[in-house]
């Protein structure tokens, strides 16, 4: 696995990350559980893995118009494992928001600031997934409107992200290289979280109460019939390989070019029918919090998301990276690069729950959980939204930018083109 992004922040994690995995691959003891647990309290500022988010909000202010802030605690850990060297991740907690209009800041309020974290899974090498991650982020930035209100901001955003996604894949399409990456790339904003997704790499919010849900759709074109439509009504085929004799093995494939996926960034090579246009989902967590696991799918190849979360319920959020990776491996084995990214978002004073041992996984259990997520991907987020845990705020799938509400939502005069699939979008991006 290769260092993270070039940024100071993104390499002095990724050497944190490197020491904190030197005392072995076996499962954690208890006492060393208990210390790392005071140590993650440990007052803020005191490391590199805990990050405060302060959130404006305007609901509920005194007539004279007084703002109140209400902070919400990021604590973050990564862990690899690398097979074929294509996985690449991304962990910004110091971006600045840009151009927020004088209406929702002051000369004393802090630099209004959101987090990134990102995972890359390259295929047919590493070439889209370091690009991706080195230009994704500005190039979303690039696309949002300028001297905006926290709240049009956050409205804003879902639309920028595809432009981010869509510009990326332009860009680096020109270069000729036929690598190519899956992209899941999350954007937290006080206690408000966006995520854009294509390919098969996965973001899961395990919420308080113990309920998972996915913030992503895999595009895998075995398992997404919607995608498989789409696929054959633009005129491609979906098929499988096939061999001599006439046999067909493995999974699913779009030919030409046989990806397995339906979405992705870069792969100049296997058509137009591959596109770069993400899945995008916000929701806002209510002061109860939550926990994100964003991984590649080496992960989701050996785990269900149900099973995810439960092996690293209690455990702070750097071990629990590590447990998940190790739980995968131990399930499955190292068979593809495997990358996992877990964020804790909380109150300041909200503290760890004791860590209970992880319980043994029946594979069968696991297989079937696995399948009603992906046949219901919106099922839990909806429960959760029902007891006002979370408040889901948007979401659009479609892969054709003129059918996508977030694409409706800023009409701008800067003319425009069209990309391979007659898709318009913003040249001035």
């Amino acid at each position: 696995m290769s260092s993270p992004s070039p940024s100071s922040e993104a390499a002095a994690a990724h050497h944190h990350h490197r020491r904190q995995q030197a005392g072995g691959s076996g499962l954690v003891p208890l006492a060393a559980l208990i210390k790392e647990e005071a140590r993650a309290e440990r007052p803020l500022g005191s490391g590199s893995r805990i990050c405060a988010r302060e959130e404006e909000d305007g609901a509920g202010a005194s007539a004279e118009g007084r703002r109140r802030w209400r902070r919400a605690l990021l604590r973050y850990g990564c862990a690899a494992q690398s097979k074929k060297g294509e996985d690449f991740f991304l962990l910004r907690t110091d971006c600045t928001r840009p151009s927020t209009s004088s209406s929702s800041s002051s000369a004393s309020s802090p630099p209004p600031t959101f987090a990134v974290f990102a995972v890359l899974d390259g295929h047919n090498g590493n070439a889209a997934a370091i690009y991706t991650r080195d230009n994704l982020l500005n190039h979303v930035l690039s696309a949002m409107p300028r001297g905006l209100s926290r709240e049009e901001w956050l409205h804003a955003l879902p639309r920028a992200l595809v432009a981010g996604f869509v510009k990326t894949d332009k860009e680096f399409q020109s270069k000729g290289q036929t690598s190519g990456t899956t992209a899941t790339f999350v954007i937290i904003d006080g206690w408000t979280i966006t995520v854009a997704s294509v390919g098969d790499s996965r973001c899961i919010l395990d919420a308080q109460g113990g309920t998972v849900s996915l913030l992503t759709v895999d595009h895998r074109l075995e398992e997404n019939v919607e995608e498989r439509e789409r696929v054959t009504a633009s005129g491609g085929e979906v098929g499988r390989l096939s061999v001599v004799g006439g046999a067909e093995i493995g999974p699913l494939r779009c030919w030409p070019g046989g990806l397995c996926l339906s979405r992705s960034i870069g792969d100049i090579d296997v058509g137009e029918f591959i596109v770069p246009v993400p899945y995008v989902k916000q929701v806002k967590l209510s002061n109860a919090g939550g926990r994100l696991i964003i991984a590649s799918d080496g992960i989701w190849d050996a785990l269900s998301s149900e099973a995810a979360a439960k092996c690293c319920r209690g455990l702070p959020a750097e071990l629990a990276a590590k447990q998940v990776v190790k739980e995968a491996l131990r399930t499955r084995g190292l068979k593809d690069d495997t990358t996992c990214i877990v964020v804790d978002i909380i109150r300041p004073d909200q503290t760890i729950r004791h860590p209970s041992p992880p319980k043994k996984i029946n594979k069968l259990k696991s297989l079937i959980f696995r399948k009603k997520a992906k046949d219901h991907p919106n099922k839990l987020t909806k429960q959760l939204s029902a007891v006002g845990m979370v408040e889901e705020l948007f979401e659009e799938g479609s892969a054709m930018l003129s059918e996508r509400e977030d694409w409706k939502r800023a009409v701008t005069g800067t003319p425009s083109c069209h990309n391979a699939n007659n898709l318009p979008f913003n040249v001035g991006l």
